[in-house]
């Protein structure tokens, strides 16, 4: 069944490396919690606060081997007022073969606190 796997994270500061950094990180969480390949994947959205333009976080997707065929989309949120800052968020698209109960949504760093109702949320500890 083709579902929708969330995954967030922030950044401390606007710098490409840690943009990049930080996508991949909550990229592979999100990959191997849910025990997904890139054939699976139909495509990948990103989406930056108003507050991050030093990269496109599309580029760690690319980055990451066997990966770099994967679709991958990146906009801009809408800019809310109060809303969370320097939030990268995710949404892949994938060929899962669990009920979406079952799909392990991934919020690390300050992007905890968008869902802490789904499954997996963990805090970073560096």
């Amino acid at each position: 069944m083709i579902r929708g796997v969330r995954g967030a994270t922030t950044v401390k500061e606007n710098r490409a490396e840690e943009i990049w950094e930080e996508t991949e990180r909550v990229l592979r969480e999100m990959i191997a919690e849910n025990h997904i390949t890139a054939d699976q994947v139909s495509h990948i959205w990103f989406t930056v606060t108003s507050d991050l333009n030093a990269a496109f976080p599309a580029k760690a997707a690319r980055e990451i081997p066997g990966w770099e065929f994967v679709p991958v989309m990146c906009a801009q949120e809408i800019p809310v007022p109060g809303s969370l800052e320097k939030c990268i968020r995710v949404m892949m698209t994938a060929d899962v073969k669990v009920p979406a109960k079952d799909v392990q949504h991934v919020f690390l760093n300050e992007a905890v606190a968008l869902r802490p109702d789904l499954g997996l949320t963990k805090q970073n500890d560096s």
